[in-house]
């Protein structure tokens, strides 16, 4: 599916055209549209990095301090749960635990629940700063999504939602 000759081309048609020059036998729809979330995500991505560093924390960092915010009162998850949560290994997890708790964004605290277990709570100074910090980046999504009209966006959200569960395993 290539792109109508109205609609400005992006560099992915420039791909597709490529292929269906020198393969005209094979259907690229899948590449367009994989390419495009690949180069979409990419593009967002370096934006959110940008917007978040801002605040001196980096990506994956304001992934922990949203985890535990929209984990709801009081804000307190095991690293395990984290860890599972925002897909890493738990060493992965403990160097990003380690900075912002130096940073005084959270706190390590054995976990009342279990003795053998830590529990990772937000501070008042994370809780404040995720707060900023998901506003921002939500603007920015936001700006992004502009450029669909109408219902549009939910449109995209609900199609990728399908895509999404039909290729998680």
């Amino acid at each position: 599916m290539s792109a109508r000759p109205e609609q400005r081309k992006d560099p992915v048609d420039a791909i597709v055209e490529q292929w269906a020059r020198e393969r005209p036998d094979l259907d690229t729809v899948a590449m367009e549209v994989f390419g495009r979330v690949t180069r979409l995500s990419r593009a967002m991505g370096d934006r959110l990095e940008e917007a978040y560093a801002k605040y001196g924390i980096s990506r994956g960092e304001f992934d922990v301090l949203a985890t535990l915010r929209r984990s709801g009162e009081p804000y307190a998850l095991s690293p395990r749960q984290l860890s599972a949560t925002l897909m890493l290994t738990t060493g992965g997890m403990t160097g990003r635990l380690d900075k912002l708790e130096r940073a005084g964004l959270l706190r390590r605290s054995p976990d009342p629940h279990d003795r053998r277990g830590l529990q990772v709570t937000l501070t008042e100074q994370g809780l404040r700063l995720a707060e900023e910090a998901v506003g921002a980046g939500l603007a920015l999504q936001t700006e992004a999504l502009s450029a669909l009209d109408g219902g549009r966006a939910e449109q995209l959200a609900d199609l990728l939602r399908e895509l999404l569960l039909a290729t998680e395993r």
